[in-house]
C-alpha cells in the first residue's frame, strides 16, 4: 500500500469576497480526500467575515467547522465522531475560532487591494465597420479594451439621446490577463448635422466616458492622410538636410580655391 500524497494549493481569490486554502490528499487505491479553509465576506469592514474549515472524502463533506456556529458539525457517521472528538478538545476549538481574525481578517485587506478594489479604465475606440452605399445603412463599432473589473455598460447616443434600436453588444470577453474587452455595433443612416457618440460607464471612472464619431473622413482615408502627412514631413527634413550639406560643401570648396 502506497502512502498518501499531500499537495498544498493556495487560491488567493475565487470570487468577490471569498478566498480559500485547499489541502489535497491523493491515495493510490482511488480514494480522494481534501480539506478546504474558506473566508467569506461582503462588507468592507469585514464585520460579516465567516471562516469555514471543511473536510471532504470523495468530494462529500463529512465534518465542518463554521465560525458562526463556533464548533464542528458532522454530516456522516464518521464525521459526527470526528466532530464530537474535536469539540471536546478546548485547544482545537480555541484555535479554530481564532482563525476568522488570524487568517481571514489579516489576509483580506491584501487581497482586496490587489483584486476586489482594483480599478482600470478602459481604452475606448470608435471605428467604422461598414460605410453606407445609399441603399444599406452604415455600421460603427465601439470597443472598450483592457478594463477591470468586468462589469461595464456601453450606450450609443444620437444627439446626446440614448439609442436602443439597431444595436448589438458582445459579452465582456476575458483577455486571459485579468482584463476584459467588449464591442458594440450600431447600424445607422448618416444624416447631416447628426451627432453620434459612444458612452462607456465603468467603476474606474466617476463619470461616463464619451467618444464622439467624426464622419468627416472614413477611417481608411484618415489613415492615408496620416501616412501622406508623415511622408511629406520626412521629405522636407531630408531636403533641408541635403541643402545644408550642399551649402557647407560649396563654401569649403570656395575657401580652398581662394587660398590657392
Amino acid at each position: 500500500m502506497s502512502l498518501p500524497k499531500l499537495i498544498l494549493m493556495l487560491s488567493v481569490f475565487i470570487g468577490p469576497g471569498q478566498y480559500v486554502i485547499v489541502l489535497n490528499y491523493f491515495s493510490a487505491n482511488g480514494y480522494y480526500y481534501h480539506a478546504v479553509a474558506k473566508c467569506i465576506y461582503s462588507s468592507s469592514d469585514y464585520s460579516d467575515m465567516v471562516y469555514i474549515d471543511g473536510y471532504y472524502f470523495n468530494k462529500f463533506v463529512y465534518t465542518q467547522f463554521n465560525s458562526t456556529v463556533g464548533k464542528y458539525v458532522g454530516f456522516t457517521e464518521y464525521g459526527v465522531t470526528n466532530a464530537e472528538f474535536w469539540n471536546n478538545n478546548p485547544a482545537i476549538l480555541q484555535q479554530e475560532r481564532a482563525e476568522v481574525d488570524r487568517f481571514c481578517k489579516n489576509n483580506a485587506p491584501v487581497l482586496d487591494s490587489g483584486v476586489r478594489d482594483k480599478r482600470v479604465k478602459p481604452n475606448i475606440k470608435l471605428s467604422s465597420v461598414k460605410e453606407s452605399d445609399g441603399e444599406h445603412p452604415a455600421m460603427l463599432m465601439c470597443s472598450a479594451y483592457n478594463f477591470y473589473p468586468q462589469q461595464i455598460k456601453v450606450t450609443w447616443l444620437k444627439n446626446n439621446q440614448p439609442v436602443t434600436s439597431d444595436v448589438t453588444l458582445t459579452d465582456e470577453m476575458p483577455n486571459g490577463d485579468w482584463y476584459y474587452q467588449i464591442h458594440s455595433h450600431l447600424e445607422y443612416t448618416p444624416k447631416s448635422g447628426e451627432k453620434i457618440s459612444c458612452m462607456v460607464e465603468h467603476a474606474s471612472s466617476t463619470k461616463p466616458m464619451i467618444v464622439d464619431w467624426d464622419p468627416s473622413l472614413p477611417e481608411s482615408e484618415r489613415n492615408k492622410v496620416a501616412i501622406g502627412a508623415s511622408g511629406l514631413v520626412l521629405g522636407i527634413v531630408l531636403a533641408a538636410a541635403g541643402l545644408i550639406y550642399y551649402k557647407k560643401k560649396s563654401a569649403g570648396q570656395w575657401n580652398e580655391s581662394k587660398s590657392n
